[in-house]
């Protein structure tokens, strides 16, 4: 089992650089980084995580700019996007900088992807929510010919370009592994049909690896593909040994725990606590 750290990287948090040091060297296999291009003033749609956005939404830094530092301070430590929001992100651009962080990592981009739940930031990029998840498939759809093809073209409903050169291409092949995050059912279909994993969030899904394993088995059921070729990352996994040995036993492959945006003197006590639950398994 993989373990990795979610995060929203802040001005006021823990350096990203000092955070990738630290999480390298206490066996951390995955750093994961939220993104909000901007939070609207006047915004009706719910937070799923409950009543008031904490502040961290309104703060955090670009992931892939973020990540490139990251990278440039490490070597093993996988650089994730925890969730890149692709039903507001332009395709072309996207695939460049998903390429680009992979190649400078040397193969180490995780790139997790997902639709978003506020309407007004979405509304404010050109995105109708309505159609969120047909976009989001024909973006990841159209990356991916980016991504594998000399010349790549698609034509979709929503993306359309003709025959075009864009190199680099990612180091990892046939590109980095494509982590869909989203309850079930919905989320977990999306990620069996275009994904190489799923992301479900600790409170919202339960962290119950039969459970987990169940619905995986169901959804990759209904389409004939294999489970074993869908990974789970569990996100604000509780750090409670019996719990994550069960993960394990089930074959969930990921647990990521959240790391606060908070200073060094908050978070590296904490990474020390995680690392030696999972070490005392």
């Amino acid at each position: 089992m993989h373990l990795g750290a979610c995060f929203f990287p802040t001005s006021y948090a823990i350096s990203p650089t000092e955070l990738a040091a630290a999480l390298e060297e206490r066996g951390f296999e995955s750093i994961w980084l939220a993104e909000h291009s901007h939070i609207p003033a006047s915004r009706t749609s719910a937070w799923p995580g409950g009543a008031e956005l904490p502040q961290m939404y309104y703060d955090t830094l670009d992931p892939f700019v973020t990540l490139g530092a990251m990278a440039a301070v490490t070597t093993t430590l996988r650089l994730g996007t925890g969730i890149a929001l692709v039903a507001q992100r332009d395709p072309i651009h996207t695939a460049k900088q998903v390429a680009s962080l992979d190649v400078l990592s040397d193969g180490r981009v995780l790139f997790g992807i997902g639709a978003g739940w506020n309407f007004e930031e979405m509304s404010d990029h050109g995105t109708d929510p309505a159609r969120r998840f047909g976009l989001m498939r024909e973006r990841v759809e159209a990356m991916k010919a980016l991504w594998t093809s000399e010349v790549a073209e698609y034509h979709g409903s929503h993306v359309d370009f003709g025959p075009t050169f864009q190199n680099p291409k990612p180091i990892q092949r046939p590109h980095p592994p494509i982590h869909v995050g989203g309850v079930a059912p919905g989320g977990l279909r999306r990620a069996v049909a275009y994904g190489d994993g799923w992301i479900p969030i600790g409170g919202r899904t339960a962290v119950d690896g039969r459970g987990l394993s169940d619905l995986r088995a169901e959804a990759c059921g209904e389409t004939g593909r294999d489970p074993v070729s869908l990974e789970i990352s569990i996100y604000y996994a509780p750090p409670d040994v019996a719990v994550i040995a069960d993960l394990a036993e089930h074959g969930i492959q990921r647990v990521v725990f959240g790391v606060p945006s908070e200073g060094r003197d908050a978070v590296l006590p904490l990474l020390d606590g995680y690392a030696e639950v999972v070490a005392s398994l």
